[in-house]
């Protein structure tokens, strides 16, 4: 046991649910939605329902808090007693959040900090700041902890389902995903973060059904035997399709101690468009 503070950070773009985010100890680096005539704070202006309602007509972009904004978090963390951080962010392949809080961090000497590159997105991201907030409350270490996320990058992994690749081509964030004409074929492609940290496709089903069955096929697959498992269901503006999969998703892994469940934030919605379902899973053993 350690009577340690420790602080963790997480970008909004780790899909942390906001419940969890309620601990005194978790903050959030705020990602920018930028359209021609306005500029929003992810999750905190505007919600992802409203992206989707303005995606026929403008298709904004994203961004990085100003480096003020960031000095502004470490400060305000200095601020409430803590000389220890682990900030969790989503891929440096994907973004420049990672990089951006690396030199952040060189202007608090003082401040402990331990940046963790997850090499993955949204809640399949997250959920590595969630396991550091776990150890954390549990009286672990800090360099237990750092060494466990250190060691436990590919313990997490979510698959998701796309109707069209349009958002994410036109937002550069296209990786390896191969291009294929989906909507001639009717193909949706299943795609997910390599090692790199860098989007490439898994799989391409023919139909959405086939594709989210195969979804649920991959994330058995990568539990194997693994009898501590939580499960993550992530979604784009379809919630009920979301739903039936989780009941699915537990069905097919009973051995899962949890399912987390949430919307995909505002940020993400830019880049992959309506109708995104991600399923995945969080190796704890």
């Amino acid at each position: 046991m350690t009577t340690e503070k420790i602080a963790i950070l997480a970008d909004s773009g780790c899909d942390v649910p906001e419940n969890l985010l309620q601990a005194d100890n978790l903050y959030t680096i705020p990602l920018k939605i930028i359209y021609k005539d306005a500029e929003y704070t992810d999750k905190l202006d505007i919600t992802a329902e409203e992206i989707y309602a303005k995606l026929p007509t403008e298709i904004p972009k994203t961004s990085l808090p100003s480096g003020t904004v960031i000095n502004q978090i470490f400060e305000k963390i200095i601020s409430d007693g803590y000389k220890k951080l682990i900030v969790v962010t989503i891929s440096s392949g994907l973004s420049g959040t990672f990089n951006a809080v690396r030199l952040a961090a060189e202007n608090f000497p003082a401040l402990d900090t331990f940046l963790f590159d997850t090499k993955n997105i949204g809640i399949g991201a997250g959920v590595h700041a969630i396991r550091a907030a776990e150890l954390a409350a549990a009286g672990r270490d800090f360099n237990t902890i750092t060494a466990t996320l250190q060691n436990g990058v590919d313990k997490s992994k979510i698959f998701f389902s796309v109707p069209t690749l349009e958002y994410l081509q036109k937002g550069g964030r296209i990786g390896l995903v191969s291009s294929i004409v989906g909507n001639v074929l009717n193909l949706n492609p299943i795609i997910s973060c390599n090692a790199e940290g860098i989007y490439y496709t898994v799989a391409k089903s023919r139909g959405r059904k086939k594709s989210l069955d195969k979804s649920i096929k991959l994330v058995k697959n990568y539990v194997a035997d693994h009898e501590k498992v939580r499960l993550l269901v992530a979604h784009g503006g379809a919630e009920d399709e979301a739903r039936t999969l989780e009941q699915e998703l537990k069905l097919a892994i009973p051995q899962a101690r949890e399912v987390l469940f949430g919307q995909i934030s505002p940020a993400l919605v830019v880049h992959t468009g309506p109708g995104l379902i991600g399923l995945g899973a969080q190796i704890l053993d």
